[in-house]
């Protein structure tokens, strides 16, 4: 595997990146559910701006959620290296999770983006839409080797179309999808 630093976005222009973005791929992780399905994420800027985060997954008909807060990693610096705040477990947020989030390319109309980390542990295509032309997938993928990345981990997220309504889908409440996502169910 590659060990060179990876390239990542410079100038992000953090307005346009805010709003949804459905999970079109990714490497499977403890933090979501094997069998989640229609995973997105949804972004606002905060007033201090910082980015409001809400991950959103379905697993079992249930959607199960959990809030966070994105910053530049360098407040100084033009790359796209973010840190992600999340509290765990979601129902009772007592424990801080930072992760890194580095935007690795993003298309010029900001409709699609490959996002990763620097331990090249985990790995996302994200898209505005719930399905991305496989054309442009393979070259995400290609990108992704060029970083140092095994795609052959990557796993594809069933999408919906049109994509369930939160407020109306019942709630895991109990944090049921949490448990075994660290479980790895």
């Amino acid at each position: 595997m590659a060990t060179k630093e990876m390239e990542v976005v410079r100038n992000l222009d953090i307005k346009r990146y805010m709003g949804r973005w459905y999970e079109i791929a990714s490497f499977p992780s403890m933090f979501q559910p094997k069998s989640g399905v229609n995973t997105r994420a949804t972004y606002t800027l905060n007033e201090d701006g910082t980015v409001h985060v809400l991950n959103e997954t379905w697993t079992d008909g249930k959607r199960g959620y959990i809030e966070g807060t994105a910053y530049k990693a360098d407040p100084k610096s033009d790359e796209a290296k973010l840190k992600v705040k999340f509290y765990v477990p979601p129902f009772l947020p007592i424990i801080p999770v930072v992760g890194d989030y580095w935007v690795l390319y993003i298309d010029g109309d900001y409709q699609y983006v490959l996002i990763g980390s620097p331990t090249r542990k985990y790995l996302w295509i994200l898209c505005r839409q719930t399905h991305l032309d496989e054309e442009i997938y393979n070259q995400l993928l290609q990108k992704a080797k060029d970083e140092g990345y095994d795609v052959s981990k990557l796993h594809k997220t069933p999408q919906s179309d049109p994509p369930p309504v939160a407020e109306e889908t019942p709630n895991d409440t109990k944090g049921i999808w949490w448990f075994k996502s660290i479980l790895g169910m």
